[in-house]
């Protein structure tokens, strides 16, 4: 049986400032207060699984135990069929260097392997999302959010982060990286998911 959020406050495990703003939009009408990991000086976790579920889970209900509180976790990254499924959970990892990430490095990396394989045009890909919302008794609900496109080359766009430069959604002549913020999040994988949460726990 689904359990819905019935609280007026919940914990974002993540220590980025973009997640927060983002969810305590999204939740801001309906009464509810979002609070980071951060503020309540947690660690991040680490994250030993190879599913998108498998991290969002550690973090979920790590934060939910040591707070008390439901809290939202969210996991997310690139999956490329030519690839086969790569780099997946540890898309962020391809763009780690010593001095932090760098994603223009990881887009590169990326094409050099397609084009290593010879993978055929186009080149599909989907950015994926999985939301895993725990309560500090472990129980939980997840759901997930996918967008499909191909990925281009030489990148297009300034905008967005990560891949987006050069992920073109399917049905679209732009690039994640082209779009406005509203384009982008009527159609991203993170606003598939996060509206699949909410119509199953907070409505």
């Amino acid at each position: 049986m689904t359990r819905k959020f019935t609280g007026d406050q919940l914990v974002i495990a993540s220590h980025n400032k973009g997640k927060l703003e983002e969810f305590a939009t999204l939740l801001a009408p309906l009464g509810i207060r979002c609070v980071s990991a951060g503020e309540f000086d947690l660690d991040e976790p680490e994250e030993t699984e190879d599913t998108f579920v498998g991290n969002g889970r550690i973090k979920a209900h790590y934060a939910a135990k040591a707070t008390g509180l439901p809290a939202l976790a969210d996991d997310s990254g690139l999956t490329i069929d030519a690839l086969d499924g790569a780099p997946g959970v540890y898309t962020a990892d391809w763009a780690e260097t010593p001095h932090g990430r760098d994603f223009g490095m990881a887009m590169e990396k990326t094409w050099a392997l397609l084009e290593e394989r010879g993978a055929p045009a186009p080149r599909q890909a989907q950015f994926r999302c999985t939301l895993v919302l725990a309560w500090p008794d472990g129980h939980d609900e997840i759901v997930d959010g996918s967008c499909a496109g191909e990925l281009i080359w030489p990148r297009r766009g300034l905008d967005g982060h990560g891949y987006d430069p050069m992920f073109q959604p399917d049905g679209y002549a732009q690039t994640f990286a082209e779009m406005t913020a509203d384009q982008k999040n009527a159609i991203s994988h993170r606003a598939r998911a996060v509206a699949a949460m909410m119509e199953k726990c907070f409505t």
